[in-house]
């Protein structure tokens, strides 16, 4: 086994002028840094007063699996000869509030719309999204299901 690290910095950029003196005094702006990748400017979703232009985390959770679901598959199919010509994914995912505050996700759900050099691979190219969220680390790193609905166009 290896291990391997993934190094961020997340700085908030949101103070205006008072800190968070109030709830609603307080932007929630910040960015996200990592070295020789462009900075990734996030916010909290609009429903807790976040910026509706910039990434959320719950959005980058979602996009997160999306990403991984992509890599962990184009893999598995380079190795059951599977030439992929196209990929895109219309991915959701459900948020539960506690009446706490806290909250979590309940599921997120993959849509993945496939295109194939050999259409007469697509039974093929349906089945290995199994072994492909088996790979995926990051869905293999949540406590919730992650659902898969692929179609091969």
């Amino acid at each position: 086994m290896s291990e391997h690290r993934f190094a961020v910095a997340v700085a908030w950029t949101g103070d205006r002028g008072e800190g968070t003196a109030t709830y609603r005094g307080y932007g929630r702006d910040h960015e996200v840094t990592s070295a020789g990748v462009p900075t990734l400017l996030g916010s909290a979703h609009r429903t807790f007063h976040g910026d509706a232009d910039r990434w959320n985390p719950e959005l980058l959770l979602v996009a997160a699996l999306s990403e991984c679901h992509l890599l962990s598959y184009l893999h598995v199919c380079v190795r059951h000869d599977v030439v992929v010509t196209g990929y895109d994914d219309d991915a959701s995912g459900s948020m539960r509030l506690n009446p706490d505050g806290s909250g979590e996700f309940t599921e997120v759900t993959l849509r993945p719309r496939v295109r194939l050099a050999d259409p007469a691979q697509a039974e093929l190219a349906n089945t290995l999204h199994e072994e492909a969220a088996r790979l995926c680390f990051i869905a293999r790193s949540v406590a919730f299901p992650v659902h898969h609905e692929p179609t091969v166009v």
